[in-house]
């Protein structure tokens, strides 16, 4: 039976609210056992008075640090200094940084590089490169249901605030790649491993931050994910494209065609299909970007142009073997066009 990790649990008394002690807690719980509890601030002042009865209850050991300085936050190094300590005394085993402060990214970077486990905490403020320095990263406000907006925040600083957590799209895009990449044809893989997957590229990924309590339920809202379940194990397969390769193919040459010499910039092409097919994602046939799908039409011919060959350019020239393609391609299974094709030229 493998011993539960230690942790020792750090929080900035001045980047993060006392109405999160409780979630921060319970969501460490998750990892290990908690063996330091220490929080860093100027307990002199008025505006850290709210924090003493949940201190009490909870077993919090505050650390004092003075504001040396007008402005500077000054338990950062505090902080730091006290990491670096614990690290070295070998009594942990991972570390639970809780701020919305960028300055403990590298101490982050630094602990993993010593074999600890991070798990981050903070707002959904929380700079991106502080969150993906972490092995796991929470966002407490999200995770509480308390997610405000201050009146004097400006709403720009709003919306970058929410580019922060990792989009729906990209998570979608890199589970399609995972499932891809990893799972078998037949059984798919399973969804304990594609959530670790998900987790170890994106450590601000979290189900609950887009409104779910589990994975396999957040899983459904996506078209292209097909869930089996066999007794307690669930797993997660790719389903039939309903926009057929050959379609998609079709498309890019009647739009080529009408083009002035039949000729046109591949970017453009891509969103005007994009347009066309709104469902349209080329990882979804098994291509990793979209001039691979071109490529393999025949007639297509892809040029580099421009400043160190960054414009492509796609022309459609017409060949003696277009209509058998077209033809035999007809009586083929979605997503093998290509390689039926290939296989008539080769007879």
């Amino acid at each position: 039976m493998n011993e539960e990790k230690r942790f020792a649990v750090l929080i900035d008394a001045e980047n993060v609210s006392s109405k999160y002690v409780k979630r921060i807690l319970d969501e460490i719980s998750n990892y290990g056992i908690v063996t330091y509890k220490r929080i860093y601030g100027d307990w002199t002042g008025p505006a850290r008075s709210g924090w003493k009865a949940v201190l009490l209850e909870n077993s919090i050991s505050p650390v004092q640090q003075y504001s040396y300085t007008q402005g500077r936050n000054a338990t950062d190094a505090a902080m730091i200094i006290d990491a670096m300590d614990i690290l070295y005394s070998g009594h942990v085993e991972g570390f639970c940084l809780v701020s919305s402060d960028s300055d403990f990214t590298k101490l982050a970077v630094r602990l993993r590089e010593s074999g600890m486990m991070v798990v981050g905490m903070g707002e959904i403020k929380t700079p991106k490169p502080f969150s993906v320095a972490c092995d796991v990263f929470k966002y407490l406000d999200i995770l509480t249901g308390e997610e405000q907006i201050e009146e004097e925040e400006p709403a720009g600083d709003t919306d970058a605030s929410e580019e922060n957590m990792t989009d729906v799209e990209t998570i979608r895009e890199a589970m399609v790649s995972i499932v891809e990449e990893n799972g078998d044809e037949e059984n798919g893989l399973g969804i304990g491993e594609l959530g670790s997957r998900i987790l170890k590229r994106y450590p601000d990924f979290d189900v609950r931050n887009y409104g779910y309590t589990k994975l396999s339920k957040f899983l459904t809202t996506f078209d292209c994910f097909s869930l089996t379940r066999v007794n307690s194990s669930v797993s997660v397969k790719m389903k039939n494209n309903p926009l057929s390769l050959e379609t998609v193919q079709q498309e890019i040459i009647r739009r080529l065609r009408e083009t002035e010499q039949q000729e046109t910039d591949l970017g453009q092409l891509h969103q005007a299909l994009a347009k066309v097919f709104p469902q349209f994602h080329v990882k979804d046939y098994g291509y990793t970007n979209f001039s691979s799908l071109v490529r393999e039409i025949p007639g297509m011919v892809i040029k580099s142009t421009g400043k160190n060959g960054c414009v492509k350019r796609v022309r459609y020239q017409e060949t003696a073997i277009s209509p058998p393609y077209r033809k035999y391609t007809n009586q083929k299974k979605d997503g093998y066009a290509a390689y039926a094709w290939k296989k008539k030229a080769q007879r």
